[in-house]
């Protein structure tokens, strides 16, 4: 799982190629509400922004890899569900007055799903195979945010109907946050089976393993580059004995607490691991531009109180930093379509002051 939209509520608004063939309609963005009421002063990268859902907390919206589609999370109550479970949009689609395809089997808590190259399923992580019910996902420990690593998650393979058709974890352990390498061959998860949080890939059946950090710290929300050949991820870094030891005695009780972290990247191996970022508070949800050039990603570096939340952008080599977004709230989860025209993100911008998240679609530009 990452971080979720109710984090930063908690903190005061603080919570994975083919030719492409886009759709006839994808350039009038018509569908929805007005896209010029939704663009803030200053966001120039955004032609125009439509938004996709209307109520819940919704997150995580990843393209298909020929980029008709969307798969995404929400735990929208008017959907029928208890927590995060798994719903499919076509590029089009919006949901102010129609309910999305539920594609996750409606039993357990789940997260992170990521198109697979066919276009025809999915990977994701459920809970469901221990029990049948939402887990109790506890936000608090002594006064401080904390988030439920759930040694229950497993990581499945199913189709656009819902059907599971394989499992590819069955560890003892956290096993999710998997996402799929454009080359259509390896898939890069977080898991606990080491006793740390950490990355390992695999081949998209599941086999040939490999632990690829061995830091202290949590390892996740990893994306691999537009050529397959880097990996970026978030990750913590106790340093002190107090942090270590805070660190430790949280996740022997299946507890992390994710609000101090910074972007790294290395080699699809692991090898040439390096910091990206060195901006303080919760910087996370990096994505790479098509280009392989840069990468955008969430943060609350400039936030005094730990929100707001905005996107930025950076390259890969640590410069050039930019700010895209100018929100006085929460803007995350930033994800852009393989032919780098289209930008999907998770926001709490006209939300009529409740605090719903919503997905918006913006039209990129330079």
């Amino acid at each position: 799982m990452r971080i979720t939209a109710l984090f930063f509520l908690l903190l005061g608004f603080f919570s994975c190629k083919s030719e492409i063939e886009q759709p006839k309609n994808n350039t009038e963005m018509e569908i929805g509400i007005s896209v010029d009421s939704l663009i803030l002063q200053g966001e120039t990268n955004f032609k125009s922004l439509r938004q996709i859902t209307f109520g819940g907390d919704n997150a995580e919206a990843y393209w298909s890899f020929d980029d008709k589609q969307l798969i995404f999370q929400s735990n929208y109550s008017k959907w029928g569900v208890d927590c995060d479970q798994m719903f499919l949009m076509d590029f089009n689609d919006t949901f102010e007055n129609k309910t999305p395809k539920m594609i996750s089997t409606g039993l357990g808590r789940t997260t992170c799903a990521y198109f697979l190259p066919d276009n025809k399923h999915i990977v994701y992580a459920s809970t469901h195979l221990a029990n049948e019910n939402c887990p109790e996902a506890p936000l608090r420990k002594e006064g401080k945010y904390v988030w439920p690593i759930f040694d229950s998650y497993d990581i499945f393979v199913a189709d656009l109907e819902g059907n599971i058709t394989a499992q590819l974890t069955n560890e003892k352990s956290y096993d999710a946050e998997a996402t799929v390498s454009p080359k259509g061959d390896k898939i890069v998860f977080t898991s606990t089976r080491s006793g740390d949080l950490e990355l390992y890939t695999m081949n998209i059946d599941g086999t040939d393993v490999k632990q690829i950090t061995d830091e202290l710290g949590y390892d996740g929300g990893a994306f691999f580059s537009p050529d397959g050949s880097k990996i970026i991820f978030r990750a913590s870094r106790p340093k002190t004995e107090a942090e270590i030891k805070e660190y430790k005695d949280l996740l022997a009780q299946g507890l992390v607490q994710p609000t101090n972290m910074e972007l790294f990247i290395c080699n699809a191996d692991g090898s040439e691991m390096r910091q990206l970022t060195r901006l303080g508070n919760a910087n996370w949800s990096p994505f790479f531009h098509p280009n392989g050039k840069n990468i955008l990603f969430s943060s609350n570096f400039e936030a005094e109180r730990g929100f707001p939340f905005n996107i930025y952008r950076i390259d890969i080599d640590g410069k050039n930093l930019k700010r895209i977004t100018n929100s006085d709230t929460f803007d995350a989860f930033p994800v852009f379509s393989n032919d780098g025209k289209y930008l999907a993100f998770s926001s709490n911008r006209n939300n009529g002051g409740t605090r719903d998240t919503n997905l918006f679609i913006a039209e990129w530009q330079e």
